[in-house]
């Protein structure tokens, strides 16, 4: 069962009767609800106080949208809650994983390439003072994945890197960093360990296939570090361990494989048992390919909570999935040994971060509160320096290219390259969620400082512009534009191919002869510069100067203007994955 006295909880016998008590005074319905962790919809007062009333809701997580408006849904959550409800944010990079208008420090691959413990430190820190400040008391965070695999878009921005040593000090100290903040509480994910497959675990299965020795030494000391930091709980991957579970429980068929999130050998055998964890668990999210497509939903419920998850990620339809749970409980399905264990995990966590000792309205911080936490300049600064240490200069083979000045290079093209999107995408730009552009940011930057910048114009943008003018397009820039390398050469001394990547695979205009493709880097000088996904050198393996900032901020820009025309020296920051994404040619 647990131990509330052991690490994470180090309950006193005070709070170990609150627990016992309020579990032992709640309805069937009561105990269910607080398995579920749900994705509310609606700031409206009446919808959050169904969600509570209804459902009795353990936990939840909700859509971006300003600080001041996710603090006022956070009270009301709160004010119908019998038991106080954890509220979730994914402050893996920053603040704005809490609130819309929360600062951004740096992602995981990005402070990875800092190789500074510190950063990761006041990531945990920084990011978790804007999530409490609006009344969050979780971070799904931090990501203790090793990006091992380039095409693995899924977490290659997100994880520390491929290092297993820096994976785990990082992560302990996003952990530390976090726990400065009073009954603040960290969920790491995504266990057992992602990065070693391409697929992504939303829309396909997603495999772990490293063996028993190989997993204990890598993806297992990130985790046993964590759980040796007190690690207060844990988010479960829908990932398949086949070598380890079989290991395990060698009556293990292959048609029975699991991902570990409905897996006993992963989530009770190897969590629990060998590495001692103590602590709350609860599943990724439930629409995931990786889990729904093992089977019946009303299956997959009951099951996850049996394999060893205490907690659900989101309801499909809750009056449906809440009944599936239910009825599991009441029918025996799930037992009541195994219920009340996880209930105490669930009410031992919260009273370890002292919620039931606060009153409803202490739980949120106040508007004047909220507004004097978000973006604090300190947290500016910080982006300031990660930005500062982290440009990495990857591959560098015209080694008299840097610095760029404008006496060297006084007129810049800068093409930029944007990813291949999709109907999801689209949706968050026409949402305002998009961002700004990138190459516009730049050319004004380099402009300021005396460069003659502009930004190329692709043969298919002239067509676009002549269809929207009602203009019959000029096709034969498409086929036939090819011009005299002389011409496509002579209005520019060094192109910037920016390639504004944030997942995926870039989208060229694949235009004959056009300036997409940097097809001519033994032309003209050509510097490429990844500030999304760092792995384009697998997609422009020409380049003989390739940079990756990791992000597109302001404060990302000014650094990467600074570095290059400082020169070289100036690129202080190592590669923390393999940016060569194991290609022979793209090290040429």
């Amino acid at each position: 069962m647990v131990d509330l006295k052991a690490r994470p909880y180090y309950l006193n016998d005070e709070d170990i009767k609150w627990v016992e008590d309020a579990i032992a005074a709640m309805t069937d319905e009561e105990k269910v609800g607080q398995l579920f962790f749900q994705l509310t919809s609606s700031h409206e007062e009446e919808h959050l106080k169904g969600l509570m009333e209804k459902y009795h809701l353990g936990g939840c997580r909700y859509n971006p949208a300003p600080g001041a408006a996710i603090a006022e849904q956070n009270r009301k959550l709160q004010k119908y809650a019998k038991v106080p409800v954890f509220i979730a944010c994914n402050t893996e990079a920053g603040g704005d994983g809490a609130c819309a208008d929360g600062t951004l420090i740096g992602s995981g691959v990005k402070i990875g390439a800092t190789d500074n413990d510190k950063y990761a430190f006041e990531l945990g820190r920084m990011a978790n003072e804007e999530g409490a400040a609006i009344g969050c008391n979780m971070a799904f965070a931090p990501v203790c994945d090793i990006a091992y695999n380039w095409e693995n878009t899924e977490i290659i921005g997100r994880a520390f890197g491929n290092d297993p040593q820096r994976v785990a000090r990082m992560s302990v100290e996003y952990l530390k960093g976090a726990h400065t903040i009073p009954g603040f509480a960290c969920a790491a994910k995504h266990f057992p360990g992602n990065g070693l497959d391409f697929r992504d675990a939303h829309i396909s299965n997603n495999i772990n296939d490293f063996d028993v020795e190989t997993w204990d030494a890598t993806y297992g000391h990130v985790y046993k570090s964590l759980i040796e930091n007190d690690l207060d709980a844990i988010m479960g991957g829908h990932i398949m361990m086949p070598s380890y579970a079989k290991a395990l429980n060698p009556e293990l068929k292959d048609e029975d494989m699991m991902p570990a999130t409905l897996s006993p050998e992963i989530m009770t055998t190897l969590l629990r048992d060998k590495l001692g964890f103590n602590g709350m668990v609860v599943t990724d999210a439930s629409h995931m390919v990786a889990m729904t497509n093992r089977m019946k939903r009303s299956e997959m419920l009951p099951l996850s909570i049996n394999a060893g998850c205490d907690m659900f990620l989101f309801f499909n339809d809750p009056d449906e999935d809440f009944a599936t749970m239910l009825g599991a409980y009441k029918n025996g399905v799930i037992s009541e040994e195994r219920m009340t264990e996880a209930l105490t995990r669930i009410l031992g966590l919260k009273a370890r971060m002292g919620l039931h000792k606060k009153a409803k309205e202490e739980l949120v911080s106040s508007p004047e509160e909220v507004q004097a936490t978000l973006r604090k300049p300190e947290y500016m600064d910080m982006q300031k320096a990660i930005s500062k240490d982290a440009i990495t200069l990857v591959k560098y083979k015209d080694e008299d290219v840097l610095p760029v000045t404008p006496e060297r290079y006084k007129r810049i093209m800068i093409v930029h390259v944007k990813g291949a999107g999709g109907a999801m995408g689209e949706l968050m730009k026409a949402m305002g969620y998009g961002g700004g552009n990138p190459a516009e940011e730049l050319k004004k930057k380099l402009c300021d400082k005396g460069f003659d910048a502009f930004i190329y114009e692709s043969p298919l943008d002239i067509m676009k512009k002549q269809m929207a003018a009602g203009e019959k397009p000029n096709i034969n820039l498409y086929f036939a534009g090819k011009n005299a390398i002389a011409d496509f050469v002579k209005d520019m001394d060094l192109v910037i191919t920016l390639c504004d990547v944030s997942s995926g695979r870039p989208s060229f205009g694949m235009s004959k002869g056009g300036g997409e493709i940097p097809w001519y880097v033994f032309e003209v000088p050509v510097v490429v510069v990844g500030c999304g996904q760092p792995t384009m050198l697998a997609d422009v393996p020409m380049a003989r100067t390739y940079i990756n900032t990791y992000d597109s901020k302001d404060s990302t820009l000014d650094a990467l203007v600074d570095k290059i025309l400082e020169g070289k020296e100036a690129f202080t920051a190592i590669d923390p994955i393999d940016s060569f994404c194991g290609l022979f040619d793209t090290r040429l």
